[in-house]
């Protein structure tokens, strides 16, 4: 019995033995597979897979695969990428397809500021970071069009609808008069005016410094902010072709119906200015026959590589639309090439070149259909009349019977049809880096940016009636301007422990060389050559050329103390030589200093656990502006005078010579000093960030040109520092990722309030602008101090009077008549808030973004319908006038025809509105087919833009500005070029 037992139980531990023994002495096979972005399905290049508890892995490769030879089932994978959250995995099978997720934790991210980079943690600024991620998805030309709605404090609108427009941005309000209100653009460290030439697909951050204490650096160009662009970089053993293809569809997203033939006669007998014929009817819809369906196609090819020696990234790109209004083009091409090669452990030199070559064709808008408004014509424009003279089939119709104001919207763009504005644009740069050690490098770039415009015009002889007036003009405009910059910066980086230090000193020298030239003729016998060799008569005047030159030498430095990211100090200081100030007065000196105190890593915060980080911060500094003088500003300046050297008498004669302005040698630099206050925190395992700041914004010594009195002086106006200006404001910025695992969505929220406000001026306390209607011909806005820029200032209008018809305008100073006494304020064009929200999502290869963004509380001039209901002519109206008074007793809205017309808050309109901006839909093709081929990613995508729009505003859109980026004149819609409503198909390819 005993024996029995024993047996039974030696039996029962080898039996056990061999099971748990078996997963050990069971063979080790190969494991295989492709690492992925769960989110994009993009292969990931150099992750890091590694046996849990040894050193054994291997890493990703160029194609996302990775291999290891022998591993022991149940063994765990520790996977790790930068930007990514860790993940471990048991391996079960030969083969194990990994896909990681975007790490949520943004504070790791390094984030470039001048001169340098910083860990997003250690920021102590107010600084936006711009998402590039969908910027291969979406219709955009400008790579300022990825910034609207993205970024808090920073308002970005498309002033119009004509391609290739150039956007308005505004960070953190108007801070200039006079002068630009443009952020300063700095691409791969090199500062320029704008980024026309800068194909969105290039880039790889954005990133927008928007307070003093960080911008200060950049000194005297840095009042309005800075947006630093990076570019895309090739990377150590990431071989990548890349190919971006769109093709878009443009519609107009609204449409002003018109009066018919019947309707409009009616109309001009009630006015009694126009006799029309019997017989006429209905032949033209003019809207039709002008605004067309426009067209974009946008193809981008990149080629990068890289060895731990050498790094290159070419592109290249073609772009090409066409507008609504099929007259009006934007046609780029670009190139770029990234360089960089590690010469010696201790040098580094890389090269930056970027070419493109764009050129437009606008319409004229923001003017009357009698003088040549496309926009107001489509309106104004009878429907009885014809597209072409029946009598004369070359020429446009123009037989509106006594009514000499107006030409038809066909005529008026065939007045610009042959207009063409091109530039070719070379920026390149070549910069070498120094590595003392490995805490201190000096870095030395040059760079040359160069352009080279040609503007040309030409108006045949036949076909319109100004152009028979004429005999047929034609211009010829070129200029050349050419940028040097110099910069040379030494860092010294140490880390002590828990101590961090970094220093920075440098300096930058920028020089500028502008030449043009300008030439002008007329009377052309026919359209078939359209050079000015073919003109008979050179112009006399507006003939010539010209030349100027500036430069800037700065100095600045900036020095960091970090204390375990906890405590976090840093103070910069710039100064800013410029020429164009008299040599007293030339030197601006820019400091700013900015602490950031991490509440979170203190002991008393230890037992918050959903809290992942809370950090406070504040800043104040002093930055510049001179782009409201000229290069010569400070200096005494004289006109030339040509004598007319073809009259008898005068054939020797020699030009004459005045005086152009009175010369203000005490001219100084306009400043701006702003003061932040900053809070971060991120919550929830980082799946919410939140970012608060309040900021107080004043400008001193403000660039103007003040007007004064007639005859008082040679000139009319003179250049000086007249006046002050504060803006003041909040934001709010929330990310949170609401759900993670297959489904993924995520939210990003912005809002902003600013308040503006003109505190004082000195000599000239009104500046009135904006003169719109002819019939009204008077100014439509007023600036004076104790009040934001761009108010709308005329009569306020109390409806229409039902016993006269007329419109009641109120008697503010009660002296029973209405007078240029009675005039006030009737309007704002600056927004209470403004806003944007996206939301992303993510299942398996299928993504979707919805973009939807606004304003609130801002008010719109409609100018347009001064010529749109006005009924003071025999222009067309809109049907709105069928509404009008037109006996007594009724109650109407609209007064009659022949009206008293003036600018009064009977045209003010709320130019609030909440807009569907893009919604983006893709999807990510997998297949064996693909991974044979060698192609990593197949996206195909459909997007829309300004897809709806929810607004009272009555005109065509309401984002609107027909002054463009002026900082004095808002909210104005004069026969402005509309928005378009936008369908993207498009395709990405990498190999």
């Amino acid at each position: 019995m005993r024996l029995l037992f024993t047996k039974r139980l030696l039996q029962l531990f080898i039996f056990f033995g061999c099971a748990v023994l078996s997963p050990a002495l069971a063979q080790n096979f190969r494991v295989e597979g492709v690492v992925t972005d769960a989110a994009t399905s993009e292969t990931l290049i150099g992750v890091s897979v590694i046996i849990k508890g040894t050193k054994t892995g291997t890493s990703s490769g160029v194609d996302g695969r990775y291999s290891l030879a022998s591993v022991a089932p149940g063994t765990i994978l520790v996977v790790t990428y930068i930007g990514y959250e860790p993940l471990e995995i048991p391996v079960n099978a030969a083969r194990v397809d990994i896909r990681l997720k975007a790490s949520a934790n943004q504070l790791e991210d390094v984030v470039v500021i001048g001169y340098g980079s910083v860990k997003r943690k250690d920021v102590t600024t107010a600084i936006s970071t711009i998402s590039t991620k969908d910027l291969d998805q979406r219709p955009i030309v400008s790579a300022a069009q990825a910034i609207q709605g993205r970024a808090a404090g920073v308002s970005v609108i498309q002033p119009n609808g004509t391609p290739g427009a150039e956007m308005s941005i505004r960070v953190r309000g108007t801070t200039s008069f006079n002068g630009s209100n443009d952020p300063l653009y700095v691409v791969d460290g090199v500062p320029v005016d704008n980024i026309r030439f800068l194909s969105p697909n290039d880039i790889e951050s954005m990133q927008i410094l928007k307070d003093a204490s960080s911008a200060a650096i950049y000194g005297s160009r840095a009042a309005n902010g800075v947006i630093l662009i990076s570019t895309k970089a090739g990377k150590n053993g990431d071989a990548k072709i890349s190919f971006n293809g769109q093709f878009t569809q443009n519609k107009v997203t609204n449409e002003i119906d018109v009066l018919n033939f019947s309707q409009y006669r009616d109309l001009q007998n009630e006015i009694g200015l126009v006799t029309l014929p019997e017989g006429l009817t209905d032949q033209t819809d003019w809207f039709d026959e002008t605004y067309k369906t426009g067209e974009l196609q946008n193809y981008q090819l990149s080629i990068s590589d890289g060895t731990e020696k050498l790094k290159y990234y070419l592109s290249a790109g073609y772009l090409n639309e066409t507008g609504v209004l099929n007259t009006s083009f934007f046609k780029r091409y670009n190139f770029r090439a990234n360089i960089d090669n590690k010469v010696r452990n201790w040098l580094t030199v890389g090269a930056n070149i970027n070419y493109a070559d764009y050129a437009s064709n606008g319409v004229t808008t923001g003017l009357g259909a009698n003088r040549g408004g496309v926009i107001l014509s489509v309106v104004n424009t009878p429907t009885y009349a014809p597209v072409w003279n029946p009598d004369n089939p070359n020429q446009y119709y123009n037989n509106f019977y006594g009514v000499g104001n107006i030409t038809s919207p066909l005529e008026n763009m065939a007045r610009s049809k042959n207009n063409k504005d091109r530039e070719n644009r070379l920026i390149a740069s070549g910069n070498a880096l120094i590595t003392f050690a490995p805490e201190v490098t000096f870095k030395s770039s040059f760079t040359v940016d160069r352009r080279n415009a040609l503007i040309t015009t030409f108006l045949d002889p036949i076909s319109t009636t100004w152009g028979r007036n004429q005999y047929g003009e034609a211009s010829d405009n070129r200029n050349m301007n050419t940028v040097l910059t110099f910069d040379n910066v030494l860092n010294y980086n140490k880390t002590f422990g828990k101590h961090g230090i970094e220093a920075m000193a440098g300096s930058s020298y920028t020089e500028s060389d502008y030449t043009n030239s300008y030439i002008n003729g007329s009377h052309f016998r026919n359209d078939l050559i359209q050079t000015l060799n073919a003109a008979n008569r050179i112009g006399w005047s507006n003939t010539g050329s010209g030349a100027s030159d500036w430069a800037i030498m700065s100095y600045f430095g900036r020095v960091a103390y970090n204390y375990d990211s906890k405590y976090l100090i840093t103070a910069n200081i710039r100064s800013d030589g410029s020429s164009k100030l008299h040599p007293d007065h030339r030197w601006g000196y820019f400091p700013s200093f900015s602490a950031a105190w991490r509440l979170s890593s203190e002991e008393f915060m230890s037992g918050i656990e959903w809290l992942n980080d809370l950090k406070i911060r504040g800043g104040w500094g002093q930055t510049g502006n001179q782009s409201g003088i000229g290069d010569y500003a400070y200096l005494q300046r004289y006109n030339i005078g040509r004598i007319e050297w073809f009259k008898e008498g005068q054939e020797n004669a020699v030009p004459t010579i005045s005086q152009a302005n009175l010369r203000t040698s005490d001219l100084t630099w306009e400043t701006t000093t702003q003061t932040n206050v900053g809070l971060d925190f991120t919550a929830f395992k980082n799946r919410v960030t939140v970012n608060l700041d309040y900021y107080f914004k004043r400008t001193t010594d403000m660039l103007m040109n003040v007007s004064l009195p007639a005859g008082a002086a040679a000139a009319n106006t003179i250049a000086r520092n007249e006046g002050e200006m504060t803006n003041k404001g909040f934001e709010v910025m929330v990310n949170t990722q609401n759900l993670n695992g297959p489904f993924t969505w995520s939210t990003d929220f912005n809002i902003s309030f600013n308040r503006n406000k003109l505190e004082s001026l000195e000599l000239q306390k009104i500046y009135s602008d904006a003169v719109t209607s002819n019939t009204v011909n008077e100014a439509v806005v007023r600036n004076e101090p104790g009040r934001s820029l761009g108010g709308f200032f005329g009569y306020i209008s109390d409806g229409v009077d039902p016993e006269t018809g007329q419109l009641m305008y109120r008697d503010l100073n009660g002296d029973s008549k209405i007078s240029s006494t009675d005039r006030t304020y009737i309007g704002d064009p600056n927004a209470d808030f403004i806003f944007g929200l996206t939301n992303s999502f993510s299942y398996k290869n299928f993504s979707l973004s919805v973009f939807l963004q606004g304003s609130y509380g801002n008010d719109i001039f409609n100018a347009s319908r001064m010529e749109t209901e006005g009924m003071y002519d025999g222009k067309n109206q809109s049907t709105r006038v069928l509404d009008r008074w037109r006996v007594p007793g009724q109650i109407k809205d609209v007064p009659k025809a022949g009206f008293d017309i003036r600018n009064s808050s009977y045209f003010i309109e709320d130019g609030s509105y909440l807009r569907v901006k893009n919604v983006s839909l893709s999807y990510n093709i997998q297949g064996e087919l693909l991974k044979r081929l060698k192609i990593s990613r197949l996206q195909s995508y459909v997007s829309a833009s300004n897809l709806l729009t929810w607004t009272n505003y009555s005109g065509m859109d309401p984002e609107v500005n027909q002054w463009g980026n002026n900082g004095a004149v808002q909210g104005i819609d004069w026969g402005t070029y509309p928005q378009s409503k936008s369908f993207v198909l498009g395709v990405n390819v990498e190999f």
